[in-house]
Formats: structure tokens, sequence, C-alpha cells
């Protein structure tokens, strides 16, 4: 009998769990779930007649070992930061180890040693990173099988709030770890478009306008880049590739409400406040005054009101302009431009506008801007700004551990909400002279609140790439990330099994 040791139980664990139960029958399992509440992995288990309930401290070396050296193999779903413990202990034992999160610095220093004891550490085996080396590995190579040179690659994930679900002004509500959430982007980015390396700041990630279209149900989503993504270009094998970003989607209202949670500091780390007994309302109030945010908030409406003023005024303008214009028409002057306006451009080439179109944008804006102005204040007050029934009570804390907590109170998914993964590939590339793009997309919704798209994505690639290494398919060694055929294949085609399959649409640019 083989053995499958899981570390963690948490929220991306409950459809990993429900298919190492089902599979363990036909393939002869033991599954031990260890995790600090022996109830939650009860309740995750059901108890079924093929696993075992461990309550267990992770810092606890004695108990860990105990544990991991006569498994067989061990998956972690511990926090990034708790995986090093794992690792070091199947390093020490010779245990093959699998991980949904990236590779670290520290794990990297192990590397020779994993490969010399000939075990297998397969890394970034989840959703992002996971599910997104897999699919987009397998175009890549498909591309280049056939002769093109990949020019251009966007690669875009998140883990978003299913439209029938979607009832605040966030757009958003948490399937994961909160904190990371709250966390997401403070490193920065850094990317490659056009041929340059781009460096971005955390202030500057959360634009709403830059994005991309999905489909008519789900329709446009924004995106912030992931970290860095350089590392991935020789990864993937990308070394010609003008433009490299692998990204994050948002609906375009909560990038725009994140940026302005950046703007108000609510992400800082720094300890200072003393929440016992204190409400989230006189929390936010002594957070503004600390920070003299009132002007933060005040400017970013009267930004968004000014540019609506100023919109309209030339809308006024244009309209008198053509009112003039028809009259001469009406005498017979110029009856060619009824309803074009001649203008020269930045470049100085001449430009024939539509006036009816330009009032269609103009409009399009003007509605823009007075939604997030109302947006601005909608979203704040949403987060609790005067909530004097939540008390904090979290002793001395940061802004960032406040705004952990309201994430988790004010924006939870609901016993019968649903979330949504998208992902995304954009990849241009050029063939015998011409020039193509292939999108693939892929769409998952949840069942629920604890059966969830996240869990979903995350906890199946790892149960399916444990089965495969057991029964000898996986048979590659060392330190890994699912970026080769030998791993992709197999996993993607079990994916497609349990519901998890892109689809792809192929356009001739031009030639």
């Amino acid at each position: 009998m083989q053995t499958i040791l899981l570390f963690g139980a948490g929220k991306s664990a409950t459809v990993l769990i429900d298919y190492l139960i089902a599979e363990a029958p036909a393939n002869n399992w033991h599954i031990i779930v260890a995790d600090a509440s022996r109830e939650l992995v009860i309740a995750k288990t059901k108890e079924a007649a093929c696993t075992e309930a461990v309550q267990l401290d992770i810092n606890n070396t004695a108990a860990r070992n105990k544990l991991i050296q006569k498994e067989t193999i061990v998956i972690s779903m511990m926090t990034p930061a708790l995986h090093y413990l794992v690792a070091d202990d199947c390093i020490a034992f010779e245990k093959n180890l699998l991980t949904a999160s990236y590779v670290d610095e520290k794990l990297k220093t192990r590397q020779q040693e994993i490969e010399d004891k000939g075990l297998i550490f397969l890394c970034e085996m989840g959703l992002d990173p996971g599910i997104d080396h897999l699919s987009a590995m397998k175009l890549i190579d498909s591309i280049k099988q056939k002769g093109g040179v990949i020019t251009s690659f966007k690669s875009h994930c998140g883990g978003l709030v299913a439209p029938e679900s979607d009832d605040n002004p966030w757009k958003y509500k948490i399937s994961w770890n909160p904190r990371n959430v709250v966390l997401a982007g403070k490193a920065g980015a850094v990317y490659k478009k056009d041929g340059q390396i781009i460096n971005e700041k955390y202030e500057d990630l959360f634009d709403t306008e830059r994005g991309c279209f999905i489909n008519d149900l789900i329709g446009f989503l924004s995106y912030y880049p992931n970290r860095d993504s350089l590392p991935y270009i020789d990864l993937y094998g990308l070394q010609q590739a003008h433009t490299f970003v692998r990204t994050t989607l948002r609906y375009p209202d909560f990038m725009y409400g994140w940026k302005n949670i950046v703007d108000l500091h609510l992400t800082d780390e720094t300890q200072m406040y003393e929440t016992d007994g204190m409400c989230l309302a006189d929390f936010f109030k002594q957070h503004y005054e600390k920070n003299d945010l009132q002007k933060v908030v005040g400017n970013r409406l009267s930004e968004r009101l000014a540019v609506s003023k100023k919109i309209m005024e030339d809308l006024q303008k244009l309209e008198k302009a053509q009112a003039e214009q028809e009259g001469a028409i009406a005498s017979g002057i110029e009856e060619s431009l009824t309803n074009e306006f001649s203008i020269v451009n930045e470049k100085g080439e001449l430009q024939i506008l539509d006036i009816d179109e330009m009032k269609r944008k103009a409009a399009g804006i003007v509605a823009i801007k007075m939604h997030e102005a109302n947006l601005t204040l909608k979203q704040i007050f949403y987060l609790g700004a005067d909530d004097k029934e939540t008390i904090i009570n979290k002793g001395l804390c940061s802004a960032a551990d406040v705004l952990q907590l309201v994430l988790e109170k004010k924006l939870a998914l609901q016993p019968h909400d649903k979330d949504m993964i998208v992902m995304k590939h954009e990849i241009a590339y050029e063939l015998e002279g011409k020039v193509y793009e292939v999108e693939s997309c892929l769409v998952v919704k949840g069942e629920d609140s604890v059966h969830t798209a996240m869990a979903k994505t995350v906890g199946l690639p790892l149960g399916i790439a444990a089965k495969l290494i057991l029964n000898g398919t996986i048979k590659k060694t060392g330190l890994l990330i699912p970026v080769t055929n030998d791993i992709y294949e197999p996993v993607l085609a079990e994916l497609a099994k349990n519901g998890i399959e892109f689809t792809e649409m192929e356009t001739l640019q031009h030639s």
C-alpha cells in the first residue's frame, strides 16, 4: 500500500482531498491529512476508510519527522513560508514532494542534493503557478514544432466571483488566502514589453484600462503584472519574444478600488494601531487622520468630476459648432461634411471626425468617471468606514492586518456563492512571413463556497501529479516545475477528464 501525506486542509485542499479519496481504492492508497485542526480534517475527509486525520503543529520537528519518514509521497498545502520545513525533512528522509507554490531561493540551494538523491520535487503545480505552465507550454511547443517564432506572450489568470454571485461594489469575494490578497503586488513587477524591460512600482500596478476581453458573459477584465516575469522567458524558451508578461486578472471596479486602497496606505504593514475594543469606523477615522487621507479621497472625487465637467463643456462647444455647420449646409455650403469635422492630429495628419461618434465616446467617458466617483465612496463604506458594530480586537497591529480582517468579513463567499477562475493566454507568432495570434481560454466555476473553482484548479493538478508519480508515468527527477511534455501531456489529459479544459482560437493577423 502506498501512503500519501498531505499537510494542510484549508480552503484550497477541499477538492484535492476529494480526488485522493475517490482514487484511493483503485490505486491502493492510504491518505494521511495533517493540520492544526483535526476537526477540519475530519470535516474534509468525512472519515473515509482510506483516510487518517492527524492534528499537527507544523513547527513540531519530532512530530513532523515521524509522519514524513514512513510515507510514500508528500504534498504540502502549507503557506509558502512553511514549505521549507517540509522540504528539509523530505530531503533528509528521501521522500518525493509536491507543492503549488513558487520555487523559493532557499529551496534552490538544495537542488543538487535533490538531484543526487533521485528525488522528485515538483513545485508550482497548482493553478497559477501550475495550470498556466502546463497549458502555455503545450501551446508554445506546438507552435515551435511547426516552425513558428513566438514574438509576444501574455498569460493572464484570476480568481474572481462568478457573475451570478457578484453582489457588492468591489466585484470580488475571497476564495483563497486573504493575506495573499492584501499583500499582492507589493514587490512591484518586472516584465518585457516591445523589447524593453519594464519595472513597475506597487503604486502603479493597478491600472483599470489595461486588460483583455474574455467572452460575452464575462466581458472585459483588467490585469496587473505578476512579480518578476523575466525568469520564465528562459524556462519557456521564448528569448526571441519582444513582449513577455504574466498577470493577475480582476474586474475593473476592483482594480480601481485597490488603487485607492494602496493610495490610502491600507496595506501598510507597520504596527501602529491598538485595536482591542476598537470598531472599524474608529479605525478608519484614526487611519485617515493619521495619514491626512481625507484629502486623498477628496482629490479622487474632484479629479473625476472635473474630467466629466470638461467633457460636457467640450460637447456643448461641438454641438454649437455642429449647429452652425448645419446652418451653412442649409444654405448649400459644404454639403459633404454634414456630420464630420476635419482636424490635424498630434502627428500633423489630417483626420476626419464623426461628431456623433465623438458624442458617444465622450458620453462613455463621462459615465465611467461619474461611476468611479460614486464607486470611491461606495467601496470605502462597504469595507466599514461607518461600521460601529464590528470590533477588531487584534491587539497591536498594522493597517494591513485590519484590512485582512475586513476582507474576511465583508468579502466572504456565502454558502451559496460561486467563485470563478479565468485564465487566458495570448500568443503572437510568425510563420512563413505571416503573423498569427492564438488565444487560449479557461473558465471554471465553483459549486459553492466550499467546493470552489479555486480549490478545484489548485488541488486537482497536485492530486493528478501524485497519482502519475506513484504509478510511474512521471519519472523525471530533480527540482522541477511542469514545463516539459512528459509532465504537461498526462496532467492536462487527466484535467480534461475532470472538466478543466481550454478553448483555443487562432487568427491570421496579416501577411
